[in-house]
């Protein structure tokens, strides 16, 4: 007779499913566990947010002194983006690009604060990007002393500037809403349009067979992708001045057609451009559209071939840095400078010398130093080193001699105030180093010991978050 073996029920457990059980419990409870404590959930998560600012009304635009009126329609949108990063321990961070100027000290700290608040994000956590697109919009006390606009532009200006800061707000709360599983790697490239301004004449580009520098034709790339391996964020830089373009139509100049031009060969990608060291580096031969274009499809692929070679993947870890020092001006001009150059010059700089002298005649004192931004990032092993105003490309040389080839060098970031010279340029001069500082409309040049009061915080910055010299 054969042995009929009872049924188990419910109730009736073998020793080796009791196990699976405990077991399948025992991944619930951590996945419960994992849920609502961010602090052991590992890897990266991402969230990114875009909006077009392109101004609604006629309004002016910055960059160039020699315009006379209102931007009369456009080449493509200009676009705000957000991107907001969490590491395993939950600590975030938020960058910001813009197809604009630069961001005015007053804006960002206005921005910063707003964030702060809503947010909990401190300035060491928030990175404001400007491209500094010569084909953007004019926003509230930047630059002003150049155009020769009325009171009644300058409404615009400010209904414009107050909306702006709303949008990259909101931008941010969106991106941070956004937040997902992702992956991060990064990889330097490289292109070569950009021709140092100061040692190369543009007018007598075509008769050179060779480029004097010095030079970085860097192409900084940062990629991120879903937890299913699809693309979904592309960060990338270059140091060059978008000022191919100076007609009176909105545009991101070159880098607004590079991230065109990546968006479209990635649908639902994001991509995402900063300035670099860009303050003596101009686009030449330049002044064309078909040049924007071609000069976006050219950084477009070089970000394109390192998105297809092998790159560094980023640990999940994310360590801020920020600074604010005091950069010491030189002596202001006297009232008798001031009184000459008043009768001497016409524009802007007749405009900045006729504010001055106004200011001094009600008593109100001049600036003796300027309050400057630093910060430094590390995503994993990739540090991102960012600095306030335009800062010249010895600076980003100088860094990676500091810190390694590696580095991604940012400027233009959350106050641009004038020109940041390397110890050449100002003791040269020139624009870079004496003359912006009126376009800007800072009374007096930088003291020579600014640069060194620069490279010291960066080098203490490093300090603080683990960044190892070279030397």
């Amino acid at each position: 007779m054969a042995l009929i073996r009872p049924l188990h029920t419910p109730h009736q457990q073998t020793p080796e499913s009791a196990t699976r059980n405990r077991l399948r419990l025992t991944m619930l409870l951590w996945l419960v566990i994992w849920m609502h404590n961010p602090a052991l959930a590992k890897g990266w998560k991402a969230g990114t947010a875009k909006g077009v600012i392109t101004p609604r009304e006629a309004i002016w635009q910055a960059g160039y002194a020699s315009r006379t009126h209102a931007a009369d329609g456009k080449l493509h949108d200009l676009w705000a983006k957000a991107l907001a990063l969490e590491d395993e321990t939950g600590h975030r961070v938020v960058l910001v690009t813009t197809d604009i100027l630069g961001f005015p000290k007053s804006m960002s700290d206005h921005i910063r604060e707003r964030l702060n608040r809503q947010f909990g994000l401190t300035k060491a956590q928030i990175i404001l990007s400007s491209s500094h697109t010569h084909s953007g919009p004019v926003v509230d006390k930047a630059l002003q002393d150049i155009y020769p606009f009325e009171a009644r532009e300058q409404g615009k200006i400010d209904r414009y500037s107050r909306w702006l800061e709303v949008q990259i707000i909101t931008l941010v709360g969106q991106a941070l809403q956004k937040l997902e599983p992702v992956e991060l790697f990064a990889q330097n490239g490289v292109t070569r349009f950009q021709v140092n301004r100061r040692n190369n004449k543009e007018g007598a580009l075509l008769e050179q067979t060779e480029l004097k520098g010095p030079n970085d034709y860097a192409v900084p790339v940062i990629k991120i992708v879903d937890s299913n391996g699809k693309l979904k964020t592309i960060v990338f830089g270059y140091a060059c001045h978008p000022t191919v373009l100076d007609v009176y139509q909105w545009s991101g100049d070159y880098a607004g057609f590079a991230q065109l031009e990546l968006e479209k060969t990635y649908p639902g990608v994001t991509a995402m451009f900063f300035q670099g060291a860009a303050g003596d580096q101009n686009p030449l031969p330049r002044r064309t559209v078909p040049l924007a274009r071609q000069y976006g499809q050219e950084l477009a692929a070089a970000v394109d071939r390192v998105l297809d070679e092998p790159m560094r993947s980023l640990a999940a870890q994310a360590r801020t840095a920020y600074s604010e020092i005091d950069l010491p001006l030189s002596a202001p001009p006297s009232e008798a400078e001031l009184t000459k150059t008043i009768q001497e010059n016409e524009g802007y700089l007749k405009r900045w010398a006729t504010r001055m002298l106004a200011e001094t005649k009600h008593g109100k004192p001049f600036l003796s130093h300027y309050t400057y931004p630093l910060q430094i990032w590390r995503l994993g092993d990739q540090s991102i080193l960012s600095f306030g105003g335009e800062l010249v490309i010895q600076y980003a040389i100088d860094c990676k001699k500091r810190f390694g080839q590696d580095i991604f060098v940012m400027g233009y970031a959350n106050d641009v105030m004038g020109y940041i010279p390397s110890p050449t340029i100002l003791q040269e001069g020139g624009y870079e180093g004496a003359s912006s500082q009126m376009v800007y409309g800072l009374p007096a040049t930088w003291a020579p010991e600014v640069p060194t009061l620069i490279y010291q915080e960066i080098n203490r910055l490093a300090d603080q978050i683990g960044l190892p010299k070279r030397n």
